[in-house]
């Protein structure tokens, strides 16, 4: 069984994201559902000045940020 990460929405997101409610966000900083990012695949490639990482979920629901 694969675990989720669920939390209530607050505010609209521009098309593909969700915008999600964190108590320790400030203003500037935009949290991501992982559903969203990983679009139920096991795992993304993300750029990110100019290297390339990849975001794993685990069986047991964590993630992994590898370069």
């Amino acid at each position: 069984m694969q675990a989720t990460l669920s939390l209530p929405i607050t505010r609209r997101a521009p098309a593909g994201q969700t915008v999600l409610a964190d108590s320790a966000a400030t203003p500037q900083e935009l949290s991501l559902d992982s559903e969203a990012l990983l679009r139920g695949k096991k795992s993304v490639t993300i750029m990110h000045n100019g290297a390339t990482y990849r975001l794993q979920a685990t069986k047991l629901g964590k993630l992994i940020l590898t370069k």
